[in-house]
């Protein structure tokens, strides 16, 4: 764990190599009571198999420090790791949270895999925040913005000076994420990155991901005053038409993230997995000539 010291309150991250994932530990100083944001549960899908190294880690952060975790909060239903929001619940007594929006993202999902039966009402959580409602952890405020685009749920929180952006953007020197997924929009992302760099630009900006570009440090923190003026595609005096341009042809050369298919499907679910069928195991389905043709 990295800690990073804020006005009143702690943020450790924790990265995931596997999946390139940052996973963050909100700590309020005054009370210790605690958030965990994007936590993820581990999945190999050669062997098919799940495991809780990620969780378990942030688990002996919370025990050492004699945390109270009050929330485990996604930003959005993940493309490219499995939540383990609902292990640390069961293990923490947190509430589980996310944007209210994960509704039409389970409706969009359900068809795709063909899932009549999933509940497709946000009842996977017990809380679905709605665009600028404010919560706390402990003594801290806390406010979500939604931050649609990456997908058509996808929220920042916003904690202190500090905001949670996940997929919306990336460390400077990395720009943004994708647009390209069922329910994502270029130009919805635009707008939504203007909001958080309109910010104090002393906010830290978490993401969500980093891959360590060119072989540089991994690294999951900046603030919107870095943001602002070295992003390599939202930088001040880059317009809207321009930001488009850019991000759509990147997308039209990227490959799905190799975990979509198997993340989506227990992400809608709120981080469950299916339930077993009649012989005891559990199956993830895989939509056939669905999205495009086959790799190269």
């Amino acid at each position: 764990m990295i800690e990073y010291n804020h006005k009143g309150m702690t943020i450790a991250s924790l990265h995931d190599e596997r999946t390139g994932s940052f996973q963050y530990v909100v700590v309020d100083e005054a009370t210790k009571v605690a958030a965990i944001i994007d936590p993820v549960l581990d999945f190999d899908p050669r062997a098919g198999a799940t495991a809780t190294d990620n969780a378990d880690m942030i688990l002996e952060y919370v025990r050492a420090k004699r945390l109270t975790v009050e929330w485990v909060l996604d930003t959005h239903s993940h493309a490219d790791h499995f939540s383990a929001a609902p292990y640390l619940a069961e293990k923490t007594g947190g509430k589980t949270a996310i944007g209210a929006k994960v509704i039409e993202v389970q409706k969009l999902w359900q068809d795709i895999y063909c899932l009549p039966d999933l509940p497709v009402d946000g009842s996977q959580w017990d809380r679905l925040f709605a665009d600028g409602e404010q919560f706390r952890i402990g003594s801290l405020d806390a406010h979500v913005m939604l931050s649609p685009g990456h997908t058509l749920a996808s929220i920042t929180y916003v904690v202190g000076d500090a905001s949670f952006v996940h997929d919306t953007l990336m460390v400077p020197d990395s720009g943004t994420s994708r647009a390209d997924f069922p329910g994502g929009d270029a130009h919805a992302l635009w707008r939504s990155i203007r909001a958080i760099l309109d910010l104090s630009p002393e906010t830290a900006t978490y993401v969500g991901h980093d891959y360590g570009k060119d072989g540089r440090e991994v690294v999951g923190r900046s603030t919107v005053a870095d943001q602002r003026r070295d992003n390599i595609h939202v930088r001040d005096g880059i317009d809207e038409a321009e930001f488009v341009a850019t991000r759509e042809k990147r997308d039209a050369s990227l490959p799905l993230p190799d975990l979509m298919l198997a993340a989506l499907q227990v992400n809608i679910r709120g981080g469950r997995l299916p339930d077993a069928e009649a012989c005891g195991t559990a199956f993830l389905k895989v939509p056939l000539n669905r999205f495009g043709p086959a790799a190269e």
